[in-house]
């Protein structure tokens, strides 16, 4: 397990298949049944293990199937947490969205059915490794609590400290449970880092009376409490982007005023990280890291160009300059398909941005 992450990983997430949307749309309309919505959910699920097998992934995922968001459907299934419909500009276009408020005290639902979804994706990967990924605990500090409306409308703890107590508390009964259901590859996903070095978030964040370079040293120290009793063989890695919703980005800015706190984290053993566009900054920030390995996501998922295996290889090398070749990986820079309707690629390109990552890796490094 040590290896983990792979030379050539991937994020989690991939694009729906049709059949799966119009499942997924026939049980909206009232048409099917939860149990027939299921059923799909776990023909294509087995479908899409196995060409993840086929092509020579180290790690599987359930591509999210059974999700409409990658990380909504984890936190409603949290107690405390009330999920809520609204319409957002966010991403550059208008669109229909949902968000969360903590609206009672937070814990860990025992029943949650993420659970279950991991088993079974643990039993259709075999002697494949079974990667499970949940939302990190900071996005719900960010979103339900520090920007959210309804929650200052109406709050449920008597200060931050209590409210944090729990969160912490939530996340590692959380951990706890996948590790007894089977997990030893989780992967904590992550943007709400990114409203920290965005300015029009840094703006809303001190609009609601923090300070967002404190919230740096904060969300590291939520992360770090979270894992400080993991067990020791399940490996950890956190995935940061800045946005993935149908090939839409959400924050601006570099890796600098985050990357000495977030890659202190020594509690990973990874950290996959965008680097597939200008938006992304240097390499630079990636000199504080500690002994973990770096997944560099340097194939975009956003759009369907394939990338040039030449050029990614120079790009690897440009990393050496901050970090050793030892610890580095390559990855696709996001999912492909963070939400339900995933992003402007085919299942064609998606499957060629794959092999193209494992090609290349195995170009680059013997192991």
């Amino acid at each position: 397990m040590s290896k983990i992450p792979f030379r050539f990983d991937q994020v989690g997430s991939l694009l729906r298949p049709e059949k799966l949307k119009k499942a997924r749309e026939a049980f909206k309309q009232g048409t099917i049944t939860k149990e027939a919505l299921t059923k799909v959910e776990d023909e294509e699920i087995r479908k899409v293990i196995q060409k993840q097998k086929e092509i020579g992934l180290q790690a599987v995922t359930d591509g999210e199937f059974r999700r409409r968001w990658w990380h909504l459907d984890f936190i409603a299934g949290l107690n405390g947490i009330t999920v809520y419909d609204f319409e957002t500009t966010a991403f550059g276009i208008t669109t229909e969205a949902q968000g969360t408020f903590v609206s009672g005290p937070l814990s860990f639902d025992p029943a949650h059915p993420f659970l279950a979804h991991f088993k079974f994706t643990k039993e259709q990967a075999g002697e494949t490794v079974a990667k499970q990924t949940i939302p990190g605990p900071n996005m719900i500090f960010l979103d339900s609590f520090i920007l959210s409306k309804q929650y200052h409308e109406q709050p449920v703890y008597a200060d931050k400290k209590e409210f944090i107590q729990d969160l912490i508390a939530t996340y590692q009964a959380a951990i706890q449970a996948f590790y007894d259901a089977g997990c030893r590859y989780l992967q904590l996903d992550d943007t709400s880092w990114g409203g920290l070095f965005d300015d029009r978030f840094r703006e809303l964040i001190a609009n609601n009376g923090y300070d967002p370079d404190e919230l740096i040293q904060e969300f590291g120290d939520i992360t770090e409490a979270v894992l400080a009793d993991k067990p020791t063989d399940l490996v950890v890695t956190f995935h940061f982007c800045k946005g993935n919703f149908q090939s839409h980005w959400l924050y601006n800015g570099s890796y600098d005023k985050i990357a000495e706190r977030l890659l202190s984290i020594t509690q990973f053993n990874g950290f996959f990280l965008e680097f597939d566009d200008e938006r992304s900054g240097s390499f630079e920030p990636l000199k504080n890291i500690h002994d973990q390995r770096i997944v560099l996501g340097l194939v975009t998922t956003k759009s369907p160009e394939l990338e040039d295996k030449t050029v990614l290889k120079h790009r690897i090398k440009e990393a050496t300059e901050f970090v050793p070749l030892e610890q580095l990986c390559l990855s696709p820079q996001c999912g492909f398909s963070s939400t339900h309707e995933g992003n402007k690629v085919t299942e064609a390109d998606q499957w060629k941005k794959l092999k193209l990552v494992i090609e290349t890796a195995k170009e680059v490094w013997n192991d």
